[in-house]
């Protein structure tokens, strides 16, 4: 099972989401969970990736990787265990991360969704994904819409 994250690249409840990935994390991993692709931009791609690290000290054979979406970007790839590069040549560079995103969901079985409020790009990968009717775990707020 392949689990992708969503959420805003600031976030100020990260006590509470780290809380909450440290009790969501472990299910999924006993329920199949064993591939976990990372944005690695941003709070809440951040908080993902510390909790993935967390839980591999309990189950090691759990993946963290990468998902680039540029190719000549520096990246710190310390917190990961392998990257990847969805076909994203022909896209333009303004439209890499959503198309990246996007990628991200389509090839995942489960999305853990850190959105808190309804607009911004986060917004609109989690609202890619309920198109997709991917099984979407939501950090427990109120998403107010615009």
């Amino acid at each position: 099972m392949i689990v992708t994250f969503c959420g805003h690249s600031k976030i100020y409840e990260t006590c509470e989401i780290s809380k909450w990935l440290d009790i969501i994390l472990p299910s999924l991993i006993e329920g199949g969970a064993a591939t976990f692709y990372l944005g690695g931009y941003g709070d809440f791609d951040s908080l993902a990736a510390a909790a993935v690290r967390r839980q591999k000290a309990t189950y090691p054979s759990i993946e963290a990787v990468l998902v680039l979406a540029y190719l000549n970007r520096d990246a710190d790839l310390s917190r990961y265990d392998s990257t990847t590069y969805p076909p994203l040549e022909n896209v333009p560079p303004r439209y890499a991360i959503v198309r990246r995103n996007e990628w991200m969901v389509q090839e995942s079985d489960v999305v853990i969704s850190g959105v808190t409020h309804g607009w911004g790009g986060a917004a609109k990968t989690l609202d890619f994904a309920k198109r997709k009717q991917k099984i979407i775990f939501q950090f427990p707020m109120q998403i107010n819409k615009k």
